[in-house]
């Protein structure tokens, strides 16, 4: 049987009529060409993909969501395995346990989980792909109440490359390739193999309290900035929030999981004492909560963001770091970004994890968000700008929104871990199959 023969699953090649659809990512900033796309549908199919780019000798992607940030889940040349049709969900309801596929998105994942009465941690933005968040960590409005979304992984089952051309599939659990589940609680997706599967733990589903403040123009940004950094990592474990800043506004968005109006508003006051913000608060059941917080808007085309952990509150003079740089953006939706940590994120699951960010107090992230292609000059300055700007304040980096440019990239990302998810990779890919820019190398430090 030949090499192009064993290529099963829907391929998409250049000159297809659907190569266009295929081959676009969500970010517009990067555009690549891929030899070919497969859309796999079973893990026999990613077996199939990896061996036919290892005959063929060409390089190779993995991809779910599309929503890489920095256009890393395709290539110019070579081959992208698309999970993005596994999206199978098998409950167990006695383990309280859930095997999903790595092709669901967030919003998919919460409301297929929500109709059987249980929730698990992920990321705010509906769209993203559940294959590489949990793999980078993966956080949100319910992180200080659940953990991260890696830190609820117990079990994933990964196609890794196997000897000079062949592949085959791994169960990584807490007794079985233990030290490959670790790496994929945080180590980075498309480092050590292709994950089609992950089994998660459940949590019982409850009513939240969801509200929205908003301040119209940034006169109270730095008060609020002061505010939110002091309360908000040491809130009830059950109260996560974001901060948000645009061109016109700033908007606080704060979620307690099962608790009441009353008691939200009562843990906010301190925030809400300050101007005259817009309020709102809703009461429901998360996946319905969900489906109205996916941040960002839909229409623009280029992105450009840069992450940081933040360990120690920011003095005054990081506050008016931001407060400058958001006077002056280079378009309406370029944006400011913070999301609260501390609570159960401080305590790594049994096992551990390759997340290292544990003593954060929050992440945050400034994005440019542009259409205009004559604006990328400034955008992309901008942007990176305020990364340097505020780089002496932060204590880490977010491997899901990596920072390019970075020359000390796998200490931001994994801090003390790097050592060992290099030794990780270097027993379950070291003919380095599975490589892209800022993949781990499989070389001891």
């Amino acid at each position: 049987m030949s090499a192009t023969a064993r290529l099963t699953g829907e391929v998409v090649r250049p000159g297809d009529p659907g190569y266009e659809a295929a081959r676009v990512g969500w970010n517009r900033l990067y555009s690549r060409y891929p030899e070919a796309i497969v859309f796999c549908c079973d893990a026999h199919e990613v077996i199939n993909a990896v061996e036919w780019a290892r005959e063929e000798g060409i390089a190779l992607r993995a991809r779910s969501g599309r929503h890489s940030l920095e256009g890393w889940s395709s290539l110019d040349g070579g081959l992208v395995v698309d999970v993005s049709r596994m999206k199978d969900v098998e409950i167990d309801e006695t383990a309280r346990t859930a095997t999903v596929g790595t092709g669901l998105t967030q919003t998919e994942v919460v409301a297929a989980l929500g109709q059987r009465g249980y929730v698990v941690p992920t990321g705010s933005e509906g769209g993203v792909g559940l294959g590489g968040v949990i793999l980078g960590g993966g956080f949100g409005l319910l992180t200080r109440r659940m953990g991260m979304a890696s830190d609820n992984l117990l079990a994933a089952e990964v196609v890794v490359a196997d000897g000079a051309r062949s592949a085959k599939v791994v169960e990584a659990t807490e007794t079985t390739n233990s030290d490959l589940l670790w790496a994929c609680r945080g180590g980075g997706g498309g480092n050590f193999g292709i994950a089609t599967s992950y089994t998660l733990r459940l949590h019982e589903l409850s009513d939240v309290t969801f509200l929205i403040a908003r301040w119209t123009g940034h006169d109270e940004l730095g008060a609020l900035l002061r505010t939110w950094q002091r309360d908000a990592p040491v809130a009830d474990e059950r109260l996560t929030s974001t901060l948000e800043v645009d061109s016109s506004a700033v908007e606080l968005s704060a979620l307690l999981y099962d608790g009441s109006r009353r008691e939200l508003t009562d843990q906010l006051r301190s925030l809400l004492a300050i101007g005259d913000p817009e309020v709102t608060v809703t009461e429901d059941a998360w996946p319905t909560v969900y489906g109205g917080v996916d941040r960002g808007p839909d229409d623009v085309a280029n992105w450009k963001f840069y992450s940081h952990f933040v360990t120690r509150p920011f003095p005054d003079e990081a506050i008016d770091l931001v407060v400058r740089y958001m006077a002056d953006p280079p378009s309406a939706p370029s944006n400011f970004f913070c999301s609260s940590f501390g609570g159960a994120v401080r305590h790594a699951p049994p096992g551990g994890s390759a997340f290292p960010h544990r003593d954060a107090l929050f992440y945050c992230e400034p994005g440019a968000a542009w259409n205009d292609p004559e604006l990328n000059s400034k955008a992309l300055g901008w942007a990176a700008g305020f990364w340097r700007a505020l780089r002496p304040y932060s204590g880490g980096a977010y491997v899901n929104v990596p920072n390019a440019s970075a020359s000390d990239w796998e200490r931001d990302y994994y801090g003390p871990n790097r050592e060992r998810l290099r030794q990780v990779k270097a027993a379950y890919d070291p003919e380095n199959v599975f490589r892209f820019e800022q993949s781990v190398p499989p070389v001891p430090c």
